[in-house]
């Protein structure tokens, strides 16, 4: 196993118990805010699995995937942050 394979390998692993993470304080979030900051850190970190899940399959289609999740999860960061100031105005 070449060092290519095992930063693969390490990085899946790391990635999975950050997502396990992120959904515990998802559920447990004892604010609005504090759940959608863990959306966002979860997709980044689906961004980074599909990241490394195409280098590991050596191919760049699946990036286009990434990307269009980085674009979602922005725009849907941006709606929670504009809900949350209307909110706060009232």
């Amino acid at each position: 196993m070449n060092f290519m394979e095992w930063a693969v390998q390490a990085s899946v692993i790391v990635i999975g118990l950050s997502i396990l993470i992120i959904f515990l304080r998802l559920i447990v979030g004892p604010s609005i805010e504090d759940r959608i900051v863990a959306l966002d850190l979860l997709s980044a970190n689906a961004i980074a699995f599909i990241a490394v899940y195409s280098i590991q399959k050596n191919t760049t289609t699946f990036l286009d995937a990434g990307i269009i999740l980085a674009l979602l999860a922005f725009l849907s960061t941006v709606a929670f942050a504009f809900y949350l100031g209307r909110r706060e105005k009232q």
